[in-house]
């Protein structure tokens, strides 16, 4: 691994933002709104650090990102889990903002993570609404699980509160193609991707709004980041079951229910599939390498901007 570098972590709350400076104990911090936002930036402009990084929290982080980035410094924002491993690997468990920035100042100088762009403010719109049909569906799922045994009187709530839910899904629904429809590019490229056998409107649009790497990755690469590449558990003479974990749960969510579709109606998945069953493997193993295959073709797709070709996807 190459020396560490200069690095500035910020822990972002709703208020404010905590920064540290590595390897230096410089630490400060400012307001989250906009003369907080301008005076980090000029702060920072000065300091001239090799890597900027930021948690993603939920939002809060954005506009100071922006911020950073509109002044042309080099900002990152990473998963969390990503820097809590880092803390435990490192022996840095305790937990306050002031540390936190420190820890995140750290990581960048050692890890250095790859810069990437951060979405406009479109994408940022449309992950709002994404997100939140995704919590509609988790809602509808969650009170249709009560209903078996809840009596009648509570029976007839619970429907009325899933027929609310399914209501607001569809307006969210409409929303997101609407916002679709505003970027001919974003428009193209969902057209492109329906017309795969299997993949929906909403696979199309999470693919589009959560996996903006898509087509800029290798096969591995995609697969792990979206969480369906097999990972060894081995240890010593022990070989453990190959399983598949981390990566963008709420986008392999969506993948699985397409993947159903596609065993069924894709050319390409449905041979597949029955091939691995013949060989013996259990359905839900089968299942996840159809995952990884569908998923695998559609990055290719987009990596040499092709439509769909049964003959060309065979290769992918």
């Amino acid at each position: 691994m190459s020396e560490p570098s200069r690095a500035m972590g910020i822990d972002v709350s709703k208020a404010t933002l905590d920064v540290a400076v590595w390897p230096s104990s410089e630490r400060w911090q400012e307001k989250n709104d906009p003369v907080g936002w301008t005076a980090l930036a000029e702060h920072a402009t000065r300091l001239r650090p090799e890597v900027i990084v930021l948690e993603a929290t939920g939002g809060y982080e954005v506009a100071a990102a922006a911020a950073l980035v509109a002044a042309g410094l080099p900002v990152v924002v990473v998963n969390p889990r990503q820097v809590r491993d880092f803390g435990r690997a490192t022996g840095k468990l305790a937990k306050t903002d002031a540390l936190s920035a420190a820890l995140l100042a750290h990581f960048g100088a050692v890890m250095k993570p790859p810069r990437r762009p951060l979405p406009d403010a479109l994408t940022q719109e449309l992950r709002h609404w994404l997100a939140r049909r995704r919590q509609l569906v988790e809602m509808a799922t969650a009170e249709q699980n009560r209903l078996p045994g809840a009596p009648p009187a509570v029976q007839k709530l619970i429907r009325a509160h899933v027929g609310g839910l399914r209501r607001q899904q569809k307006r969210v629904e409409r929303m997101l193609k609407e916002l679709l429809q505003r970027s001919p590019a974003w428009r193209e490229q969902e057209h492109a991707l329906v017309r795969v056998p299997g993949v929906g409107p909403m696979l199309a649009q999470t693919l589009l709004i959560d996996v903006p790497e898509l087509g800029q990755l290798n096969r591995k690469q995609i697969a792990a980041l979206v969480g369906v590449a097999p990972l060894n558990r081995d240890s010593g003479t022990r070989r453990g079951q190959r399983m598949i974990w981390g990566g963008r749960a709420p986008v392999r969510a969506v993948l699985y229910m397409a993947t159903l579709t596609a065993r069924r109606t894709n050319p390409l998945i449905r041979p597949f599939y029955e091939r691995l069953i013949a060989k013996g493997k259990p359905k839900k193993v089968a299942l996840t390498a159809c995952m990884r295959k569908l998923l695998t073709i559609l990055n290719a797709m987009f990596k040499h901007r092709t439509a769909w070709d049964p003959t060309f996807a065979l290769n992918a």
